[in-house]
């Protein structure tokens, strides 16, 4: 039997940083920048695995079609050994076309996924720019 558990962390983590006289508002910054940076992340994931379900599933309906019109009775039992070597043929000859396809949609999710990290490095640069300057300034005043 698990034990009952009460605990709040988005309180408990409040109540400690609230213990310090300090200015939260970067962690908060950082929270939603994090947050933003993962559904962004996310968004390309997905788009990737739908895009390989809807070729899985198209390859699918292709190959079951072949099978279709395979599966029939032949006269000459040597006629089973054509379909079969047909259809083996057939599924050899579009493999590379697919496994292109599969390449392409990796490759894409690859790209954008590079520029997501590229542009966050330079959010990043300029937030420390920025963050910098202000402590030099008050640095200097003080």
């Amino acid at each position: 039997m698990m034990a009952k558990q009460d605990f709040d962390f988005a309180k408990a983590t409040e109540e400690f940083f609230g213990a310090f006289k300090m200015d939260t508002k970067m962690f908060d910054d950082a929270t939603k920048n994090v947050a933003e940076f993962n559904v962004k992340f996310g968004q390309i994931a997905l788009a990737a695995a739908k895009k390989n379900a809807d070729l899985a599933a198209t390859w699918t309906t292709e190959t079951l079609k072949s099978v279709e019109a395979a599966n029939k009775t032949q006269k000459d039992p040597a006629d089973y050994a054509s379909v079969i070597s047909d259809f083996a043929s057939a599924q050899a000859h579009a493999m590379p076309e697919k496994l292109s396809a599969y390449a392409e949609v990796a490759k894409a999710a690859q790209l954008e996924a590079v520029e997501l990290f590229v542009a966050a490095g330079k959010d990043v640069q300029k937030e420390v720019e920025v963050a910098t300057k202000n402590v030099a300034a008050k640095a200097k005043a003080a």
